[in-house]
């Protein structure tokens, strides 16, 4: 399945829209996690722990999508975009969102 941030595909044209579709996942800190960031915060550099466990939600989120969008029959879902929003202290919502399309 094609997966684009464009509201094209090269070389397809848009045949039928089926939906908006949309995956997402929440994750919680871990309070070891924390302690370790806090230290980095005070040296500086990337916190590595929490890059891995939001690019994790970021592929768990995208995947959710392709199936969402499969269900729906598409061939490919354009116009994806990513938001998170904190759903209470020390845990975020990652959403993926976007238009599932059949292409001719």
């Amino acid at each position: 399945m094609i997966i684009t941030t464009t509201f094209e595909v090269p070389g397809k044209k848009v045949d039928k829209i089926l939906g908006v579709v949309k995956g997402n996942t929440v994750r919680a800190r871990w309070f070891g996690r924390d302690i370790l960031a806090g230290l980095k915060h005070l040296i500086g550099g990337e916190i590595k722990s929490y890059t891995e466990m939001l690019e994790s939600a970021r592929s768990e989120s995208i995947e959710r999508l392709k199936q969402e969008g499969s269900k729906l029959g598409a061939d490919a879902i354009i116009g994806v975009r990513m938001t998170t929003a904190d759903v209470m202290q020390g845990s975020a919502e990652l959403l993926a969102y976007g238009t599932a399309v059949k292409l001719k």
